[in-house]
């Protein structure tokens, strides 16, 4: 696959970011992305990126894709119109929830709007228990049902019955006569997520059901206009970080909401080396920064997660999102104090220093003032900066504050940004049992080099890794990451009163699913994991299961994995298994890096603001860095998509990849 070419394409929400690999030779590019349809913005960077390496469309043999489809129709709330069919008196469990408010002291928060609303919910007479089937469907008042949302505009159907996950034999009668007489999407809980716990696995029904019509189309249509370009079919990124074929995304969307973040970190997981216990991730866009955690090669995942407000329980990449990115707007709140974000000034009109007619203070004017930016940067599409207009924002903001001018001001815009990531980063480490200090960290997108090295000062962090293609990382990603397929389901029973026979055969049936699904079965290795817990406990954490199921294996597993992230285990306590996790994967082929600048980088100087004293800067273009380069700060590295700003107490490495690992002085 090494001599292959190779094309990976991530939708964001300003730009479309294009990877193509060639004869080991990387190209890429970004175009704007069209919101209005995504697919004719990949086209357009399939077709520029082709272009700039001189081939045509016909000699791509992978075809790669992340994109925000899915989590464009959540945040928007322009998913399919979609029905949900539950059991009779428990179809208002997507307004229950979990009783939990967003926010315990603020009396005005509100939870987000059910996706379904109450018209369109039903509810059909039968009951299923955990023990088996008390009460079968009731067919004529199904029939109803199916008749009334004949009738609606409904676009989708989700199907969750009470303890279906365990007994599925109604909610298959349900789905299977639903199918039959409707032509709409029918998505059933017992295939998305047989799981206990009603309103997760209901949630996640939902969202699978509304957003399934909307992928459905988009990959048909992205599918057709690449065969007629001599393009092979798109393969997508799931949020568990994994490739699966267009024909399986379409079934079940809902492992798609997290896809570009998913591909970020399976990027920067390229670039993990064990020197360190492993990486933290950190992609800073224009709105927001991503943060997650990878060991061994391996993200963190999770099964808890919400996107928009909204539940789902199908595995991800667990990434921490915090509102602060390039286009955050700094302000200074009633007590006084300074803030910045979540509110973002967006592309349109976007920071001060823009140009384009707006007026708030953004972090990016802040990184202008302080000189990490220069007035003669190009961020892309040859657009320049005015730093007039990000100092009169900023004069604004420090007469607001009572701070002594614009860079005073930038300081402490800069300060703020840097703290409410480095928190976002002690959630996914320090939280969860791990100390930052023994892991580096991997920065990209087009602002996260700039913070990177403050941030790890805050943290204590002594290693910066800063990729070449970093503003690309996640369409790199793209290219590296393994095919993946899972599968789950709930079997609950205290751990010492489990029959290991039986458990092996729940995990030879989800074995069988798996491989299904995998392309080529035959290469997939696979593993088993189960989710457990002390007895009284609401949450689980997960732990590897031997290929032969053994409880007291598995029990010295969980108590580790309880001592590390949670501090304390319990001898003697009972513990619980409550589901039992396949994965099959089928290994990716990692692209070739390599390079080899011509030297003679540095571009000039200008002067730069570092613990408020100004410093005469030296200045390079990325690019022509020779391999093997050292350069102590303060510099900074500009060109390949974003800008590096290397503090006067660090040091920066020039890797034979391209990379700059930058290291803190002792």
């Amino acid at each position: 696959m090494d001599d292959a070419v190779r094309l990976g394409v991530d939708v964001g929400g300003t730009f479309t970011d294009v990877v193509l690999l060639a004869d080991g030779d990387i190209t890429t590019t970004k175009v704007p992305t069209t919101e209005s349809d995504q697919s004719q913005g990949v086209l357009a960077g399939i077709e520029r990126a082709c272009e700039q390496a001189d081939i045509t469309p016909e000699h791509i043999e992978q075809f790669r894709h992340a994109m925000t489809v899915a989590t464009n129709a959540m945040l928007e709330g322009d998913g399919a119109a979609t029905a949900l069919v539950t059991t009779e008196g428990f179809t208002d469990v997507l307004e229950i929830g979990r009783q939990d408010r967003p926010s315990l002291y603020d009396l005005s928060a509100r939870k987000p709007d059910p996706l379904v609303p109450a018209k369109c919910r039903y509810g059909v007479p039968e009951r299923a228990t955990t023990e088996g089937i008390e009460q079968p469907v009731d067919v004529d008042t199904l029939e109803g049902i199916t008749d009334a949302i004949d009738e609606s505009d409904a676009e989708s159907v989700a199907v969750s019955l009470l303890h279906s996950y365990a007994h599925p034999a109604n909610e298959q009668e349900v789905t299977k006569r639903l199918r039959e007489q409707l032509d709409t999407t029918v998505v059933a809980s017992h295939e998305t997520l047989p799981t206990f716990r009603e309103y997760e696995r209901t949630a996640t029904t939902v969202v699978d059901a509304y957003v399934t019509p909307v992928i459905d189309d988009y990959l048909a249509r992205l599918d057709t206009e690449a065969t007629e370009r001599g393009l092979p079919a798109p393969h997508v990124m799931q949020s568990n970080g994994g490739i699966a074929d267009a024909t399986t995304v379409r079934e079940h969307a809902v492992t798609t909401v997290l896809s570009g973040p998913a591909a970020g970190v399976v990027g920067a997981s390229l670039f993990e080396s064990d020197t360190h216990d492993g990486i933290v991730t950190f992609d800073m866009g224009g709105t927001s920064s991503d943060v997650s955690l990878v060991r061994d090669g391996d993200a963190e995942e999770t099964t808890d997660a919400r996107v928009g407000g909204h539940p789902v329980g199908v595995p991800m990449v667990d990434v921490e999102t915090v509102g602060a990115g390039g286009g955050s707007i700094a302000r200074v709140d009633a007590g006084g104090a300074l803030r910045v974000g979540p509110e973002s000034a967006g592309a349109e009109p976007g920071p001060a220093c823009y140009g384009k007619g707006g007026t708030d203070p953004t972090v990016t004017d802040a990184n202008l003032v302080l000189g990490y930016l220069g007035a003669d940067t190009e961020l892309g599409e040859g657009m320049t900066l005015d730093a007039d207009a990000a100092r009169d924002a900023l004069a604004g903001l420090a007469d607001e504050a009572g701070l002594d001018g614009p860079r005073a001001a930038a300081e402490g815009v800069y300060a703020v940004a840097n703290a409410a990531m480095a928190r976002t980063i002690r959630s996914v480490t320090v939280e969860r049992g791990h100390d930052p200090r023994e892991f580096a960290l991997v920065a990209f997108g087009g602002a996260g080099p700039m913070h990177a090295a403050g941030l790890a000062d805050r943290l204590d962090v002594g290693t910066v890794l800063v990729p070449r293609a970093n503003g690309v990382l996640s369409a790199l990603g793209l290219l590296a990451a393994d095919e993946t397929h899972d599968a789950v389901r709930t079997h609950r029973v205290r751990l010492s009163e489990t029959t290991p026979d039986r458990v092996d055969e729940q995990y030879a049936t989800l074995t069988a699913d798996v491989l299904d699904d995998a392309s080529a079965p035959e290469e997939a290795t696979v593993t088993r994991r189960a989710d457990l817990r002390y007895v009284g406990q609401s949450h689980e954490l997960p732990v590897d299961v031997p290929d032969k199921f053994n409880a007291g294996t598995v029990r010295e597993r969980f108590e580790r994995a309880h001592e590390q992230t949670r501090g304390y285990s319990l001898d003697g306590e009972p513990v619980e298994l409550v589901s039992l996790r396949v994965t099959a994967t089928i290994e990716g082929s990692s692209p070739h890096l390599s390079h080899e600048g011509p030297g003679n980088a540095r571009v000039g100087t200008r002067s730069a603001l570092f613990d408020g004293e100004s410093h005469e800067t030296a200045v390079y273009d990325r690019e022509r860095l020779a391999s093997g380069t050292d350069i102590s700060g303060p510099a900074i590295f500009e060109g390949g998509e974003s800008t590096v700003v290397v503090p006067p107490a660090w040091t920066a490495t020039v890797d034979e990849r391209g990379t700059l690992r930058m290291e803190a002085s002792a």
